[in-house]
């Protein structure tokens, strides 16, 4: 060596079992947790059950029918103090389904509302 010339003398390391045991207890951790959510769809909804029926719904005249989509007729929407009518939407078809409108379903004394949804 010169004067000009810097080496760093750094022993090499080997990974012992004792550092090896957080990364592969991460490991695990992460492939639980993959292997318990395979398969499944995450979803979230609010459920809604209220003691106030909805009113009847008003009278409305469908549009006439557009190619490839179908009408999903209005229905009643609980705002937390009382029901507001949300008009009909157009739903884009789904071949071999039928659409479920959304509908306020009488359940144990109370009114609980089924959002609307394909079936087959």
């Amino acid at each position: 060596m010169n004067d000009y010339d810097i080496r760093l003398a750094v022993p090499a390391q080997t990974p012992t079992a004792r550092s090896r045991a957080p990364v592969a207890a991460v490991f695990a951790l992460c492939a639980g947790a993959l292997l318990a959510f395979s398969g499944r769809t995450a979803s979230a909804g609010v459920v809604i059950d209220i003691g106030v029926a909805p009113p009847p719904p008003p009278v409305v005249v469908a549009p006439a029918p557009r190619p490839g989509f179908i009408w999903a007729p209005g229905y009643y929407v609980w705002n937390g103090h009382r029901h507001v009518w949300h008009d009909g939407y157009w739903v884009h078809a789904r071949p071999g389904y039928h659409w479920v409108a959304d509908a306020w379903v009488p359940r144990h004394g109370r009114y609980h509302f089924v959002r609307g949804h394909w079936a087959r």
